[in-house]
């Protein structure tokens, strides 16, 4: 609701249940189904709820633990892993000088480590462990910290588990409709099998196939002309004098030498520009079957000229 107001009439009402308020919802009432009379309304009157409720209130995290050590070689490493026992470990990116401060670096390490920003972790431990505190650079420290988290990410998104697929249902579901036309755009052996196996008996091969000839709707659209200029017959409904003298006749698109006929599906409420394959598009691009492979073909090596002088 959008407020809520007690009616002056009823301030006298004695406890709660005799009060009446006056109530404006935030959407129509009769799209309120489920409200009906007699139905409780609770309402809380706690603004800081509301702005708790309002504000980020779940947020989703995952502890990592840092561990800054040495190697064998006494060289830094970054070691990187997370609650779920995902681990990754990053050597130094530099040769590091000592640092003058041991305190101080290893606050600025720990400040580093924990700027974790818009990722999807949260630093749980940050263990500073080296024998003598180095001296590294803020922005050679950030760019330490993001590549061990890159690969934490990429380690984690490949042992994802992958659900299996769904096998399909048998016996196949059938296709609403025994026959499909050129509307089904069925144009290789592959589609006319599936549709062949979910029980449709006739097909006809696509538009681009070459194999409608005669004039067939080219364009099916929601946009009418007739409409448009307002000779649409369900615009002449309950118009007196006018009603039962519009009729959805036949029109023709002139454009240039182009004549597309135009026919109107009042039913669907659709328009179909009708019109017939050219000629010179037939002679132009022949139509010829796809062929699928079960693996592709390299093509074989071919000699390579020698470029000229």
């Amino acid at each position: 609701m959008n407020r809520a107001e007690l009616l002056p009439e009823s301030r006298q009402a004695s406890g709660a249940a005799g009060s009446v308020w006056r109530i404006t919802t935030n959407e129509p009432v009769r799209m309120l189904r489920d409200l009906r009379p007699d139905t409780p309304i609770c309402r809380n009157r706690d603004m800081q709820w509301n702005r708790t409720l309002e504000g980020k209130t779940v947020e989703r995290r995952i502890r990592v633990d840092w561990q800054l050590c040495e190697n064998e070689a006494g060289d830094l490493v970054l070691r990187l892993s997370d609650a779920d026992g995902h681990k990754v470990a990053l050597s130094a990116p530099l040769d590091l000088a000592p640092a003058q401060s041991t305190e101080r670096a290893a606050g600025a390490m720990r400040e580093c480590l924990s700027k974790l920003g818009a990722t999807i972790f949260q630093a749980r431990h940050i263990d500073i462990a080296w024998s003598q505190a180095r001296y590294l650079p803020a922005a050679a420290a950030n760019a330490w910290r993001r590549a061990a988290i890159a690969q934490l990410e990429a380690l984690r998104a490949k042992s994802l588990p992958r659900l299996p697929r769904r096998q399909a249902t048998q016996p196949p579901v059938p296709y609403p409709a025994e026959a499909l036309s050129y509307l089904g755009n069925v144009a290789n052996g592959r589609a006319a099998a599936f549709y062949a196996r979910h029980g449709v008996q006739l097909i006809e091969a696509a538009y681009e196939c070459h194999e409608e000839l005669g004039d067939v709707s080219l364009m099916i659209t929601k946009h009418c002309i007739r409409y448009s200029l307002s000779l649409c017959p369900k615009q002449a409904k309950g118009v007196t004098g006018v009603q039962g003298t519009i009729r959805a006749e036949p029109m023709t698109l002139i454009n240039g030498k182009e004549r597309l006929a135009l026919h109107f599906d009042c039913k669907a409420c659709e328009m179909h520009v009708l019109g017939r394959i050219k000629k010179t598009v037939l002679a132009a691009t022949p139509a010829a079957p796809v062929t699928f492979h079960a693996r592709r073909r390299l093509p074989r090596a071919v000699a390579m000229k020698p470029a000229g002088p």
